[in-house]
């Protein structure tokens, strides 16, 4: 073999495995951040259905709980307060603003239907309706749902982020802007058990 040849396979092997390694690593992030993003998809579709499910059982539960007034609206205040803010987070669940507005209308939303089951308890008539035991079974299994869900989202930003921190992937993750994206967690401790349902 001639030294030019050999010279250029050493100068082809010294451009192209670091051009291929590069490759490599942001194809990578690309398909983790892919990932957590329908992860995310998989909590949206949950959280819509619950969200359009607390209409139905407000007008079930205005029937029976008219004085109730005050509470029945903090509910559907914080309905929509949850929805607008999913629908921000669905954009970009990698954007830590929206996940934790996200996070914190969430806990508002369970905060208030908490109190609203609280109430319903002192309703015998409103426990006994055909109605209200059909939604609160929706409901639990709503709860299970976005409970796997979260699981499985907060599942792939972990590896996300472990695959984005990592040596060399950290050097190329900041050239190529790949950000940490946020974990689906529930801060305040209350609000850590699911929304109990049962009438």
């Amino acid at each position: 073999m001639s030294t030019l040849l050999i010279v250029i396979l050493v100068l082809g092997a010294i451009i192209v495995v670091p051009v291929l390694i590069t490759m490599s690593i942001y194809n990578k992030l690309v398909s983790l951040r892919n990932q957590f993003k329908n992860a995310f998809a998989q909590i949206d579709v949950q959280l819509k259905r619950r969200y359009d499910l607390i209409p139905n059982l407000i007008e079930v539960v205005k029937k029976y709980m008219a004085h109730e007034r005050e509470t029945l609206e903090a509910v559907i205040q914080a309905r929509n307060a949850a929805s607008t803010a999913n629908q921000k987070a669905a954009v970009n669940p990698g954007d830590p603003a929206a996940m934790s507005g996200l996070m914190a209308a969430e806990s508002t939303l369970a905060g208030t239907m908490g109190r609203l089951f609280a109430l319903a308890e002192s309703y015998p008539d409103l426990k006994a309706n055909q109605n209200m035991m059909q939604l609160n079974e929706e409901l639990t299994s709503t709860e299970n749902k976005i409970a796997f869900a979260r699981q499985a989202y907060n599942d792939s930003v972990m590896r996300y982020n472990t695959a984005r921190e990592v040596f060399p992937n950290v050097i190329f993750a900041g050239m190529f802007n790949f950000q940490p994206a946020t974990l689906f967690e529930i801060t305040d401790e209350q609000q850590r058990e699911a929304v109990k349902v049962q009438f």
